[in-house]
Formats: structure tokens, C-alpha cells, sequence
């Protein structure tokens, strides 16, 4: 049992008017009864909250796999056998990773009916979240005394990439609606995909696309010239490679940068299986942690869903000589390559470029780059005083720095694409479908 605020500030109130009675003696009988009236209100809400055989059920609806770096809904339900409209504090023990805390939601309840809640939750790390108990606080229409119930016991929740952006770019893909998430059209250079089948001529079809022997073979009761048709070339290898060192520990909105890495490679290695490609998936930092070999078989998603729910950045620099061991073993065949890493200095590049140009020689490698968005904003912002010249000269040196990297990994022949965390998922399946029209693996 617990009171609600209406007592106390009955109470307060009755306190008040003893004192007045005091002065006054005429009020004492008054505030007598109110005291008597207020006790036998208390008991009657004892009544209807107890003994009526009145009770409240519920339960928590929560996704099977909650989404990284995405509002995931979860739903609420309360139920009610009291004859009576209640009301009802909901509760909800939500995961200690989020560190909310509050005094809940009030929903009003109908009579041996049910009330539905719905509140939003964002994860910022991948891993098993425990939620507590879920409770509900049961008020009268008086509203002086509460009744808890305990309406479901603890459970937990998975999180993973964000499923929510792999499905959404699907989605916009299959329906060729990519263009309102920022991804471009590319126009295709000559014949750089498969030869699909030949078939008759229908107003529009490129010219140059005409079978002259296959037309020549049709019979003379029917004259019609046929083409031929292409589709994108398929079973290509696409290969992302993680890089789970410190540097990409970086913070950016919550999440770490191999955090919003890991968003990107599922959207782009889903796209990669839509298309036809064969995906696959290497995570490395002193060593090669998590390998999923390119393939497009049935339950290859699944795999590269597990796979990227277990990384976990550390503390120590990269082995890109294990990266370059692990493709030249387990990639015979000419891949696209994208390495997310994150380079700082033009230094830091150099000491791992002769890894980086064997890579490029066997597969076409494009090096992602994550630009800082805290100098991004220091470069936009006013300077005021000497200080913010100062500031603001350093950070554009460590912006210069960041495109020299780029231009350092493009004379050696290594693609790279400098981008934002806010913008991987958009520039990396650019980069993607502008090479697959290119021909260019």
C-alpha cells in the first residue's frame, strides 16, 4: 500500500485549520469531521482497492532484436478486472545502459478494459540489455491510496546493427526509391555487365544493342529484329574490413566509430547481396577476430549479422599485415575491398601504406576515412579572440592533414573516401554501385 499526494495534502490542510481553530474556536467541530471524513475516505479507497477482488495483469512488448543507434518502440500493455475506472503508474525497469529514471507514465484504465503505452528506447552498445520488473501503481477514483503490482518479471533484450537502416535501404531498393536517402543514379559506361538473353526489338532499345545473326536466322514470314540484353554482372566478391583498434573507439553522437562502421557494412553488405554479389566480412586488429567468407547462400546474412554483434574495438593499433595475410589466403579471386579505418597523420599512414598497396594490387581497395566533425565546426564557427584564431588555425592543419591522407592513398593507386559518421552509410553504398557500374572490380 502506499498514499498518494492527495492525503498529504488533505492532511496539510486539516493541519492549517486546527491551528485557525485556535484562534477561532466555532471552526474545531468543522475540521473534526473534515478529519473523520478524510479517514473514512481512506478506508473506502482500502476497500475498493483490496476488497473487491480487483486486479491488475500487463505486459511488456519489447522487439527480439533491438536496433543500434535507433528508436526502437516498446509497447506497454495494462490490463484490469476492477468494475471501476483506475488509474494506472506505470513503471518500467528499463536496461541500466540507458540510465533512465523517472516516476512513470499515468494511463487511465477502463472498467475490466485495457490501456496501451508506448515509449522509444535508442542503445548506443551492441550486447544483452536486462530489463527489471515491470510495475503498476493502481489508483481509485479517489486517488488517496495506490496498490503496486508486480506485472512482469525481469527479461532481456539483444541489440544489434541496425537492422531498422539495413531494412529501409532494402526497402527503398527493391522499390528504386534510393534517391530520397541521398544514394545517386549511376550512369553505366558502354556494356559492363552480363549477356542475359536475346530477344525481339521493342521501340527504345539501344541500337547498338542489335543481334544482326540472330535476326538474320529469323524466317521471312517474320521479319524482326532482335537485341541483346545485359544485367549487371553478378557473383562479384565485396569484402568489408573492419578495423577494431583504438582509433575507431572516437565517440561521435553516443556511439563509437566502429559502432556507426558496423551500421554501414550491414546496409552495404545486404545491398552487395540484393545485387547478386557474393558478401563477405573481415575484422582485425592485432589479429583477424571475425571472418565471414563472401558468399550469397542462403543464411550468409545471418552470418554477417552474428559476426558484427560480437565486435568489439580495443586498445591497441591494427596489424595490417594480418589484413593483408587474411585476404591473400582466404580471397583468391578479385574482390572490392572497403577498409574502415581511421588515420590521423600522414605518418601513421605511411607506416602501414606498403600493406595497403599489396592489397591494391590483388583486389580494388577503397579506404574509408572518418572525417572529425568537431573541426568541421571549428572551422564554421567566429573567432572572437586571438585564442579562437589560434584554435581555429590548428584545427584547419588537422583538416588539411585529413585530405593529404586521402590524396597520399590516391597516388598509390588505393581509392579512399573521406566521409562523416553521419554520412558512411550514404557515400560507402555510393562508392559501391558507382564501381559495380563502372566494371571496375
Amino acid at each position: 500500500m502506499f498514499l498518494t499526494a492527495r492525503p498529504f495534502w488533505a492532511l496539510l490542510g486539516l493541519a492549517a485549520a486546527f491551528v485557525a481553530a485556535f484562534v477561532w474556536a466555532p471552526l474545531l467541530p468543522v475540521v473534526e469531521v473534515a478529519a473523520f471524513a478524510l479517514a473514512a475516505l481512506v478506508v473506502a479507497d482500502l476497500v475498493l482497492l483490496w476488497g473487491t477482488g480487483g486486479a491488475v495483469t500487463g505486459r511488456r512488448e519489447v522487439p527480439e532484436k533491438l536496433s543500434l543507434g535507433d528508436p526502437n518502440e516498446v509497447e506497454v500493455l495494462v490490463r484490469s478486472r476492477y468494475g471501476v475506472r483506475v488509474s494506472a503508474r506505470v513503471i518500467d525497469e528499463v536496461p541500466v545502459q540507458f540510465q533512465e529514471r523517472g516516476d512513470g507514465v499515468v494511463v487511465p484504465v477502463p472498467a475490466r478494459g485495457e490501456a496501451r503505452l508506448a515509449y522509444s528506447l535508442r542503445p548506443t552498445e551492441r550486447g544483452a540489455y536486462d530489463f527489471g520488473r515491470l510495475l503498476v501503481y493502481v489508483s481509485s477514483p479517489l486517488g488517496l491510496v495506490a496498490r503496486r503490482f508486480v506485472v512482469a518479471e525481469g527479461g532481456e533484450a539483444v541489440v544489434y546493427p541496425s537492422i531498422q537502416q539495413m531494412k529501409r535501404y532494402a526497402f527503398l531498393a527493391e522499390s528504386d526509391r534510393l534517391r530520397e536517402v541521398g544514394v545517386k543514379r549511376v550512369r553505366r559506361r558502354g556494356h559492363t555487365m552480363e549477356f542475359d538473353q536475346v530477344r525481339p526489338y521493342v521501340p527504345g532499345d539501344d541500337r547498338r544493342s542489335v543481334n544482326w545473326k540472330a535476326t538474320a536466322r529469323r524466317s521471312a514470314h517474320e521479319p524482326r529484329l532482335m537485341v541483346n540484353t545485359y544485367q549487371d554482372e553478378r557473383e562479384q566478391p565485396v569484402v568489408v574490413a573492419l578495423d577494431m583498434g583504438r582509433a575507431m573507439r572516437s565517440p561521435f553522437e553516443g556511439m563509437t566509430l566502429l559502432d556507426h562502421a558496423v551500421n554501414a557494412a550491414l546496409v552495404l553488405l545486404n545491398t552487395a547481396l540484393l545485387t547478386g554479389d557474393r558478401a563477405g566480412l573481415v575484422a582485425f586488429d592485432r589479429e583477424a577476430r571475425g571472418v565471414v567468407p563472401p558468399d550469397r547462400r542462403r543464411g550468409q546474412l545471418a552470418a554477417l549479422l552474428d559476426a558484427l554483434y560480437r565486435l568489439d574495438p580495443g586498445y591497441q593499433d591494427p596489424s595490417f599485415e594480418d589484413l593483408y595475410a587474411v585476404l591473400r589466403g582466404r580471397l583468391r579471386q578479385r574482390s572490392l575491398v572497403l577498409l574502415m579505418t581511421n588515420f590521423d597523420t600522414v605518418a601513421g599512414l605511411e607506416r602501414q601504406l606498403p600493406y595497403l598497396r599489396r592489397i591494391a594490387r590483388s583486389h580494388r581497395l577503397v579506404v574509408v576515412l572518418f572525417e572529425n566533425t568537431g573541426i568541421r565546426d571549428l572551422l564554421t564557427s567566429t573567432a572572437e579572440r586571438l585564442e579562437d584564431v589560434y584554435v581555429k588555425a590548428t584545427a584547419e592543419s588537422l583538416a588539411l592533414e585529413k585530405r593529404e591522407i586521402a590524396r597520399t592513398l590516391e597516388r598509390h593507386g588505393v581509392g579512399a573516401l573521406l566521409t562523416t559518421p553521419e554520412r558512411l552509410t550514404v557515400d560507402a553504398v555510393n562508392r559501391y554501385l558507382q564501381i559495380k557500374a563502372e566494371g571496375t572490380f
